[in-house]
């Protein structure tokens, strides 16, 4: 079957004939965002905020991957907190934005904010390096993106997560080797109806490969992603109950609470500073970091600097 022209994919008849055709995937991707959701709904509110937390980092660095700029999470999390790393600063400020994007910053209907862009003065401008338009142009794409994704609105959220990720390749709203902000904005964009999930996570599964072929193809394609990439997710946070279980149980023999609060307090954070742990488990400094140092030995917590000062512990999970 030939791939279809510019005008099918703009149409969202032809994106409603693809979804009902895939009537079965759809309702397995919606059941499995629907279980993470729950599960994180279901989560104390402070944990709720770390466990989004820990899978926007996971989600950047599979993009960023993805895009051929590979960061560890764990180096971004280093960024995020103003600890020193050495790597690409480009690829860590696209990171950074990318992070604060899929936490829930900056609404979605106003994509000069939520691309960080700032309105120029002028529309003669020298055109930018990264390729997008300027000025009135600019403002001209980003409306007729925006009028399209309101045609998409009868859509499944997450079926339209697929038609909008064509639409926003087609309005050139980001370069074309750039493959991480439209992914970004479409995260946000399926999760709406959602409870607690600020984004959907896909993961290394797919999303960011190339795109071509009929727009069924693309939807099974993208389906698949989303149900795979939601599942992952779940399994990543139910690891981390599960550490968390065994950590209680591997510390049972010291005296007091302390071990189960500093438990507590790296469920709450993927990545925290000794002071930090001090802080949120309500203990001395000393003993957080002797505790850290024996959870360390004992293979249940994780430093990640590998310096003296301003270390970074995570659980080992």
């Amino acid at each position: 079957m030939a791939a279809p022209d510019l005008t099918e994919l703009l149409n969202p008849a032809s994106w409603a004939a693809a979804q009902a055709e895939a009537a079965l995937p759809l309702a397995q991707a919606a059941m499995a965002v629907g279980r993470l959701d729950q599960q994180i709904a279901a989560l104390p509110r402070d944990r709720r905020a770390g466990a989004i937390t820990r899978l926007a980092l996971t989600e950047v660095e599979a993009m960023l991957w993805a895009q051929g700029t590979p960061l560890r999470r764990e180096e971004i999390g280093r960024d995020l907190m103003e600890a020193r790393a050495s790597t690409d600063l480009d690829a860590m400020k696209q990171a950074r934005w990318a992070i604060r994007r899929l936490e829930g910053q900056t609404r979605l209907d106003d994509l000069r904010s939520f691309l960080a862009l700032h309105r120029p003065d002028s529309d003669h401008l020298p055109p930018p390096l990264h390729g997008r338009p300027t000025g009135r142009d600019f403002d001209d794409s980003a409306r007729d993106f925006l009028a399209l994704a309101d045609g998409f609105a009868d859509l499944h959220p997450i079926a339209r997560g697929c038609a909008t990720g064509t639409a926003w390749r087609l309005a050139q709203l980001s370069a074309p080797e750039d493959l991480i902000e439209g992914a970004v904005w479409n995260a946000r964009s399926m999760a709406a109806p959602c409870e607690a999930l600020c984004f959907l996570p896909l993961g290394r599964h797919g999303r960011l490969t190339a795109q071509g072929g009929t727009i069924a193809d693309r939807l099974a394609r993208h389906l698949d992603a989303v149900t795979q990439g939601a599942s992952d997710a779940r399994r990543d946070l139910s690891r981390l109950t599960l550490w968390a279980q065994q950590a209680r149980q591997a510390t049972a023999q010291i005296k007091g609470r302390n071990p189960a609060r500093i438990i507590d307090a790296l469920m709450v954070q993927p990545l925290m500073t000794t002071a930090m742990v001090e802080e949120q488990a309500g203990i001395s400094r000393d003993t957080a970091e002797r505790l850290l140092r024996r959870m360390q030995r004992d293979g249940l917590v994780r430093e990640i600097t590998g310096t003296r000062r301003f270390r970074l512990w995570t659980a080992a999970a």
